[in-house]
């Protein structure tokens, strides 16, 4: 009786405790690149649970048909050799399994690392993502303007992320729009996302870099292209300029509130040079190059 209220007790309480979790947001996605992931993630989920159904099916039948029964104690069970039908399939299905999941997370992936999809023609906006402890420095060179702690973006236009950091190896997530990728101090990452529906979302650093890295959030607000325009103006018009004092201030490991400055300090401690850098150096010689055309002319 105690054993029974004991299982009954540990049900409910299960119950009650799921009943109190908010809702998966890699699971709620806002984006294309995040659709993808989302979908990779319920594809995996419903393969394991087919498995598992099975898997269980197949165990209670084997106690149902092959228990224990009352035979005779000089009882011998006759002689069955092996069945290369069903040993061929307990082999090939984990192998078909294996094989499907594996062909979807490579396509997935190249996916989630190219522009995504329907945006190929777009330019995307550059944004720089640096972290430091423990804090986000969001730089948007096309604005000239920089955040601290919280992103604007636009929809329906794709987004370049370039991450790196100050400090310790960091990971940059969005949940609602894409994966994450890590944010390191001798190189330069680049994630592709985008927005397709406007709302406001929660990033983090989902790598352990401190004790202060479960604060190291930030608020990503996703508005049309006309407000973004607006916001931008509106900074450039309100916000104190970005100095090297100010950035230096900014490094020191502390947590901060949301912060805004017209300029980046990308003018005066530019981003680490490698992996992604080398096509931002190309990006570079192609406006030398335009540019010495323009002299020409």
């Amino acid at each position: 009786m105690k054993v029974k209220w004991l299982i009954l007790t540990l049900i409910f309480g299960v119950f009650a405790m799921l009943s109190g979790c908010e809702p998966l947001t890699v699971l709620d996605p806002k984006g294309p690149q995040a659709r993808t992931t989302a979908d990779v993630i319920m594809i995996s989920i419903w393969t394991m649970a087919f498995v598992v159904i099975v898997v269980f099916v197949l165990f209670i039948v084997m106690l149902v048909k092959y228990r224990a029964s009352k035979q005779n104690e000089n009882y011998e069970p006759p002689h069955i050799k092996g069945s290369k039908v069903i040993e061929s399939i307990f082999v090939g299905v984990p192998i078909i399994i294996v094989i499907f999941l594996s062909v979807i997370t490579v396509k997935s992936t190249y996916e989630v690392e190219s522009t995504p999809k329907g945006f190929e023609k777009q330019e995307p906006l550059v944004i720089y993502a640096s972290s430091s402890n423990w804090k986000w420095h969001f730089s948007y060179p096309e604005e000239n303007i920089e955040t601290v702690n919280y992103l604007f973006i636009p929809t329906n236009r794709p987004i370049e992320f370039r991450l790196y950091s100050f400090g310790p190896i960091s990971s940059f997530w969005i949940p609602q729009l894409g994966g994450q990728k890590y944010a390191m101090s001798d190189m330069v990452n680049k994630l592709n996302l985008a927005a397709d529906v406007p709302g406001e979302y929660s990033g983090r650093n989902a790598s352990f870099t401190g004790a202060g890295f479960a604060e190291q959030t930030f608020n990503v607000t996703a508005m049309e292209q006309e407000e973004y325009k607006k916001w931008v103006d509106e900074i450039k018009a309100t916000a104190e300029p970005m100095t090297a004092e100010k950035f230096d201030k900014l490094l020191e490991p502390a947590h901060l509130g949301q912060q805004t400055f017209t300029g980046t300090h990308l003018s005066f401690l530019p981003p680490p040079e490698g992996h992604q850098m080398k096509e931002t150096s190309k990006e570079k010689e192609n406006e030398t190059m335009d540019q010495d055309k323009m002299d020409d002319m």
